[in-house]
């Protein structure tokens, strides 16, 4: 992580971050792939290093993990306006897209169908992640005990751990492993190393447990806006994971305790945010808006997007401390392991779904291609397999 203070401007960070909203299409693995291909690779506002090192400060904090990279990167670029701007710039385009699709939605009941948009675009975007993985590696898994904690956090995810409780615990036992192979354990404070070795051995037994239990509330008489704008700040100071998981969270609320949405109505809320570049967690502007029109989607999106702003920017100033400190640096790297083996198993996810075919499968060897001869800029490959997918309906 450099130490040196922001090298660029806040236009700079807003411009960049507003265009990659634009052609993000894919979940949060998709935006971090290009992220990395474009401000690690070509423009090199960072290194790998520091990359990592944010994506996994991301991993600990609840809220969308490419949203909260942008603020990130957008402090590192420009400091704390960098941070507002980035996240803003980054959110804006997928909000009004997915409020023009809310609006559409109420007058005429469906949403756009956009399957064969993202038939064309998932092949290429899966290849783009693909090379930022392999890129990542060096940087992410720096010897046999980091190894070792991403092997066991893939292991733990596929048999449904939870990933609030995947990343930290990750760092836990690299921090404990590192001390104990470094012959440093004895000169830590008495009561710290206990607690890393205890943690450490909850990490590799825990067992998933539901989190919505723990944040369902009773449903009130009625509808107020500003319960409303509670319901979805504290979805966002809470959520850990995918669009799928704010489902579940928006099922608990809005759905069972208030029947503010019938469940037709938010699985439509859902593929609003899925089928729109940016950020998934786009879909509570959608739902704020069947709810209760343009003030609805106002206050669900500030809500939701709130605490991720508070929290990296609480976070973003201690990232290169932990990783000049001693004690912390084994923990960071246990973090970052984690979080990149995690990105992988979910890339191995998308995979399974994506290439379900021979068009899909030319589609990606042909991006893998055109990524290793002539590295191009990910706006054309998200073009490019737009294109394929429209014109393959159209021919069909």
């Amino acid at each position: 992580m450099t130490s040196e203070g922001p090298r660029g401007t806040v236009g700079e960070v807003s411009r960049y971050f507003f265009r990659l909203g634009v052609i993000a299409f894919g979940g949060p693995a998709a935006h971090i792939a290009i992220m990395r291909r474009e401000l690690v690779r070509e423009r090199r506002w960072v290194d790998d290093a520091a990359f990592v090192d944010l994506l996994g400060a991301t991993n600990l904090i609840p809220g969308p993990n490419s949203t909260e990279m942008t603020m990130h990167l957008g402090a590192m670029r420009a400091g704390r306006w960098g941070l507002w701007a980035g996240g803003a710039a980054f959110i804006l385009p997928a909000v009004t897209i997915v409020l023009a699709l809310a609006v559409a939605y109420v007058r005429w009941g469906t949403t756009p169908a956009a399957e064969a948009l993202l038939a064309g675009i998932q092949p290429f975007v899966l290849a783009i992640i693909v090379q930022a993985i392999w890129g990542l590696r060096t940087a992410a898994f720096k010897g046999p005990i980091t190894m070792a904690v991403a092997l066991i956090a893939v292991l733990l995810a596929l048999a449904g751990v939870n990933q609030a409780l995947l990343v930290p615990g990750a760092g836990l036992v690299a921090l404990a492993a590192s001390a104990g192979a470094g012959g440093r354990l004895q000169r830590w404070p008495g009561a710290f190393a206990s607690l890393a070795r205890r943690a450490a051995a909850a990490f590799g037994r825990t067992s998933a447990k539901a989190m919505l239990p723990l944040f369902a509330v009773a449903a009130p008489a009625g509808y107020s806006p500003w319960e409303l704008f509670w319901v979805f700040l504290r979805i966002g100071s809470v959520l850990y994971g995918s669009g799928y998981v704010l489902f579940g969270f928006l099922n608990a609320d809005l759905v069972q305790h208030r029947g503010w949405l019938t469940e037709g109505q938010l699985v439509d809320t859902i593929a609003a945010g899925q089928f729109t570049p940016g950020p998934v967690f786009s879909s509570a502007t959608f739902a704020g808006y069947v709810i209760d029109g343009y003030r609805g989607a106002a206050l669900a999106t500030l809500g939701l997007f709130l605490p991720s702003f508070a929290f990296v920017a609480l976070t973003n100033r201690w990232i290169p401390v932990l990783r000049r400190t001693p004690w912390a640096a084994p923990f960071l790297d246990g973090v970052n392991a984690a979080a990149v083996a995690l990105m992988a198993l979910v890339t191995v996810e998308l995979a399974r779904d994506a290439l379900d075919g021979g068009f899909a499968l030319v589609l990606f060897a042909v991006a893998a291609a055109w990524l290793i001869r002539w590295s191009p800029n990910s706006a054309w490959l998200v073009l490019a397999g737009a294109t394929a997918g429209i014109a393959r309906a159209a021919l069909t």
